[in-house]
């Protein structure tokens, strides 16, 4: 069985005037939509360089993301295995 398929990820970066960098990923499969968010704290002592907090903003965005994905297809896993009659329970791996 062959499948191809597109998801559009958007990824969107604010910077606070006081050094807090935010940003929120979108993840759009067509039938679902996802939206992770993370956040990045200057420490007031240290130099402004946006790059690494635009890094860190968007990788903590990715990480909750990944982990809503990956919670959806644990219960959709579930599901599956419990409309298949034979199947017991215990053999779903957790989500």
């Amino acid at each position: 069985m062959s499948h191809t398929g597109q998801w559009n990820v958007r990824l969107h970066l604010f910077e606070d005037d006081d050094g807090t960098t935010k940003a929120h990923i979108t993840l759009d499969t067509g039938t679902t939509t996802l939206t992770g968010s993370g956040t990045a704290h200057c420490n007031p002592s240290d130099t402004m360089v946006p790059e690494i907090g635009d890094e860190l903003a968007a990788g903590r965005a990715m990480h909750d993301l990944a982990h809503q994905l990956l919670d959806v297809a644990g219960r959709d896993v579930q599901g599956m295995a419990a409309s298949r009659p034979g199947i017991p329970r215990a053999a779903v791996p957790p989500a």
